[in-house]
Order: structure tokens, then C-alpha cells, then sequence
């Protein structure tokens, strides 16, 4: 079993900046794949970004140049740092990770609105 506990959701205005942050409860290198989801009200829930994989990293077109993914192996901890910001970035983000044996995992979600 792998918990998951994002953080850094919130109120930004267009064209700020916000770091989300997810902490596992194993070590990544237990997790075959991490990353970041959303889904925004009446849609369905999409990849942003994540580590898949064999190394390879993923990105949604739509945050490609603005969003980046890196990880902390030492905090079992994935961040996502997101910039220029924008309305329609508006949505519920969750932590997913991915066992080796392709079990799923997810956090509870952060919040993250843009807003002026």
C-alpha cells in the first residue's frame, strides 16, 4: 500500500507561480510511476506531468514550457512546479503513483484556482 499527501494547492493570480508538493509513504524507488493529474469541474481527470516508465517523462501539451516535474528520492517526494499560470489550469490536482505489480494509487487532491 502507498499513501500519497500533496500540498501547495491554493489562490494565484494569472501568470503567478505555485509549487505542489507530494510525499510518498515508501521510497520511489519502490514506484514504477509518479506523477501529477487534474481534473476541473465537468471534465474528466487528465495527466499533467509525470516520471513514467524506463525514465521517460510526460508532459500534457498544455503545460509543456510552463509546467516542470522533478523528484527528491531522498524525501520520497515529487514536486510540480507550475508557472505562468492560467485560468483554464483551474482544477482539483492529485498525486498518482503506479506500482511495479500496476497497482494505483492516489492522493486526496489539492486544490489550485487561477484567478484575478
Amino acid at each position: 500500500q502507498v499513501q500519497l499527501v500533496e500540498s501547495g494547492g491554493g489562490l494565484v493570480q494569472p501568470g503567478g507561480s505555485l509549487r505542489l508538493s507530494c510525499v510518498a509513504s515508501v521510497s520511489i524507488f519502490s514506484i514504477a510511476t509518479m506523477g501529477w493529474y487534474r481534473q476541473a469541474p465537468g471534465k474528466e481527470r487528465e495527466l499533467v506531468a509525470r516520471f513514467g516508465r524506463g525514465g521517460v517523462t510526460n508532459y500534457a501539451d498544455s503545460v509543456k514550457g510552463r509546467f516542470t516535474i522533478t523528484r527528491d528520492n531522498d524525501k520520497n517526494t515529487v514536486y510540480l512546479q507550475m508557472n505562468s499560470l492560467k485560468p483554464e489550469d483551474t482544477a482539483v490536482y492529485y498525486c498518482n503513483a503506479e506500482s511495479i505489480g500496476n497497482n494505483r494509487y492516489w492522493g486526496q487532491g489539492t486544490q489550485v484556482t487561477v484567478s484575478s
